[in-house]
């Protein structure tokens, strides 16, 4: 099991801050892991964080990813990890990506996808890469330098000059939203955008949506770790999350009762 999550709600000044995400590891699980350990941390020291939050998040990116790789410079490991991260300040949702983890919201019963995957072949990357003077080839899968299968990426180091650490960021807001998706690509590797929230629309409980977009996902044959982190939002702007991970270890469940208690995952 190579995926890790977070997931806290804190006040930060005088905003409702909620900071959400899923880390995917490859290569092993220590760069997730360390991704999972710092990223918000270095983001909420940021001295921008709540004047320009799209700056500390890419610059916190880049420090996260800077870091890892000096830590793990005197090591023979080369791991690497995707993120796909949400960060609500106020009523604001900003959801920062790096690979092939995504996030999906759901308002008034239809999908719509706050990331684009990182994916070696996409015509944008592709292009990239080639510039920087690496190569996308077909191995099974599209991969970078015949090896690996996303793009983007936290370490990597043996790649980095390819597979960059910079996020791309959507922003939204929460106003007819009824909930958010965080999932690693071993549920999107066999379930659409609209199919998991049309799966779980009904499902007012955040837990039982989880267990039930993992057990389908484990259904149909993924052969990936699968987490899924949903937040569900209320009229009052409380949050409801639930993570399940079932493929290795039980599931996860943590409820955040107003927008001022911080959570630990």
């Amino acid at each position: 099991m190579e995926d890790f999550h977070d997931a806290k709600s804190k006040m930060f000044g005088n905003q409702v801050i909620g900071l959400f995400g899923v880390f995917d590891g490859h290569g092993g699980s220590r760069a997730a892991e360390y991704v999972k350990e710092n990223l918000f941390d270095n983001l909420m020291n940021h001295p921008n964080f709540l004047d320009n939050t799209r700056l500390a998040i890419v610059e916190s990116y880049k420090q996260t990813d800077e870091d890892y790789l000096k830590e793990e410079n005197n090591h023979q490991r080369d791991a690497g990890s995707t993120a796909s991260t949400a960060v609500l300040v106020g009523d604001r949702l900003l959801v920062a990506n790096v690979g092939d983890s995504r996030a999906v919201i759901c308002r008034g019963g239809k999908a719509f996808a706050l990331s684009d995957d990182h994916k070696p072949n996409r015509t944008d990357e592709r292009q990239r890469i080639e510039d920087a003077g690496g190569v996308v080839m077909w191995v099974g899968t599209w991969r970078v330098g015949g090896v690996l299968a996303v793009s983007r990426a936290f370490g990597d180091r043996l790649l980095k000059q390819y597979v960059v650490a910079e996020p791309e960021i959507q922003e939204d807001t929460i106003e007819g939203v009824d909930f958010l998706i965080l999932a690693s690509d071993g549920l999107w590797d066999v379930v659409t955008n609209q199919e998991a929230v049309s799966m779980i629309e009904s499902i007012t409980n955040a837990e039982e949506a989880a267990n039930r977009l993992t057990d389908e996902a484990y259904r149909r044959g993924s052969c990936d770790n699968i987490t899924c982190l949903i937040v569900r939002f209320s009229h009052a702007h409380e949050l409801s999350i639930e993570v399940k991970c079932p493929l290795s270890h039980p599931s996860a469940h943590e409820e955040v009762d107003g927008p001022f208690k911080e959570v630990d995952s």
